[in-house]
């Protein structure tokens, strides 16, 4: 509402934007962030979904109405002065360590951990391992309009805690998160959904990631500091911050970087994910999409396809509740579910002569849930509108024709509406019949991928590093 209202008063019609209690914070952030921290906002006291309809009046025509009324017809305040922004090369302060640590934290730049001071020295360090210029604008993401530049992207890595080396991934990242199909500007909404980073490609290995036991776990530098360095990144550029911005209910932490294990890719003859994006085997990649969360599939049994899917089937569909409105609904067919299998499933799988694309089948068919339960989270008890509904949509072109072969309330229908909506990794420990699957934020959070660009003089600057970085 606030961009409608910036736009409005962009050309002179005034504007007053509705506001719930417990987002004015938000809106004032979002207000600075769009360059007129001066837009009219009216209170809508408590929050909408949880007053009855007398409750709601009487908010509206006892406080909102009065101010709408205000903001429309009074003189709008002269803009605010907003704080110039840090030039690329800046020093911004200078002091011992624990001086910092402290300032930046004060400022809002931390995380709250400690981490490496971005000298200039440092930052250098980084640049040289990029062939793109310092100064270069990735992107203007949103919600503080705050330019990406490779600049910035190397001192939140330094902050992170990142290698140099590492700067060709942190810049793929950037120009990620500033893909519009992406949809940065949703990473603060309230169901606190996070992102998951997937890596393909020889920089697997040349940069000592891991991709075996363990490979959530933090204490890899690779994997976890660049995990980081994402969170930081929407912090420090995008601009969001707790409390004002970024609005998760509960919220997620950031999450370390899953590269796929090509070893096993290689020897059961499979795509890597970064396939399903455009690009072939061999070619450094990377995939972020968001995600409202995961869970385990533990003592995954079977020595066949048949016997193994239908555990991971059922805890597919039903990890999907209100996230199916991204299926049928306001994201038309945007829910993307994430499935890791540990490389014995997928080796056990593969020798039935299956391809991940029969896996994707297999769950289009079985993940299911009756049309009652899909129309209860999806727009009853999410208290979504009625053109919501599977039939409605259906009839509008915007679902297949699968959700409505029928009017019986008990029909299955599938979670998502095409088989390729689903993305299988190969990762984790090697000898573990386990799989890990995550719930997607739709088009809130829509996956993307990108290819890592190398320097021209990348094996060289990798042969010069200090022994055991190599």
């Amino acid at each position: 509402m606030l961009r409608a209202s910036s736009a409005s008063e962009k050309l002179g019609v005034p504007a007053s934007s509705l506001t719930c209690e417990g987002f004015i914070r938000q809106a004032k952030s979002t207000m600075v962030g769009l360059g007129m921290p001066n837009l009219e906002l009216a209170l809508v006291p408590g929050h909408t979904g949880v007053q009855t309809k007398d409750e709601l009046r009487r908010n509206i025509l006892g406080v909102t109405l009065d101010q709408v009324i205000a903001n429309l017809t009074g003189q709008i305040e002269s803009a605010t002065e907003l704080d110039a922004e840090p030039r690329d090369g800046e020093v911004v302060f200078s002091g011992t360590l624990d001086e910092v640590i402290a300032h930046f934290y004060e400022q809002e730049w931390s995380d709250g951990l400690p981490f490496i001071p971005p000298t200039i020295g440092r930052v250098e360090r980084f640049l040289r391992f990029t062939g793109r210029d310092r100064h270069e604008v990735i992107g203007v993401p949103l919600p503080d309009h705050r330019a990406a530049t490779i600049w910035n992207v190397a001192v939140n890595g330094v902050m992170a805690g990142c290698r140099p080396e590492y700067m060709p991934i942190l810049v793929a990242l950037a120009e990620a998160m500033c893909d519009p199909d992406y949809g940065v500007e949703h990473s603060g909404n309230t169901p606190g959904a996070d992102t998951v980073i997937i890596l393909n490609g020889p920089i697997i290995k040349q940069l000592g990631f891991n991709f075996e036991q363990g490979v959530m776990r933090d204490g890899f530098q690779a994997n976890t500091s660049i995990g980081r360095f994402w969170r930081l990144y929407l912090r420090n550029v995008a601009g969001f911050l707790p409390h004002q911005t970024d609005k998760g209910t509960y919220g997620n932490t950031w999450r370390v970087v899953v590269p796929e294990n090509e070893d096993m890719l290689t020897k059961i003859g499979w795509d890597p994910l970064s396939a399903d994006f455009g690009f072939a085997m061999g070619e450094n990649a990377l995939m972020i999409g968001r995600y409202t969360g995961g869970d385990v599939s533990s003592s995954v049994s079977g020595s066949t396809p048949e016997t193994m899917l239908p555990y991971l089937a059922h805890t597919i569909a039903n990890q999907a509740r209100w996230q199916l409105m991204f299926t049928v609904g306001v994201g038309h067919g945007t829910y993307r579910p994430l499935l890791f299998l540990s490389p014995i499933l997928a080796e056990t799988i593969a020798r039935a002569g299956w391809s991940k694309y029969d896996i994707k089948c297999y769950l289009f068919e079985h993940a299911r849930i009756t049309a009652r339960q899909f129309e209860q989270y999806g727009r009853i008890w999410t208290n979504k509108p009625e053109s919501n509904s599977i039939a409605n949509q259906t009839r509008l072109g915007n679902a297949p024709a699968v959700f409505a072969e029928s009017d019986d309330p008990e029909r299955l229908v599938p979670v998502v509406c095409d088989p390729e909506d689903y993305q299988v990794v190969v990762t984790g420990d090697p000898l573990r019949t386990n799989a890990y699957s995550f719930a997607h934020n739709g088009h809130l959070g829509y996956t993307v991928g990108r290819r890592i660009e190398l320097p021209a003089e990348w094996d060289s600057l990798l042969a010069a590093l200090p022994l055991g970085r190599k």
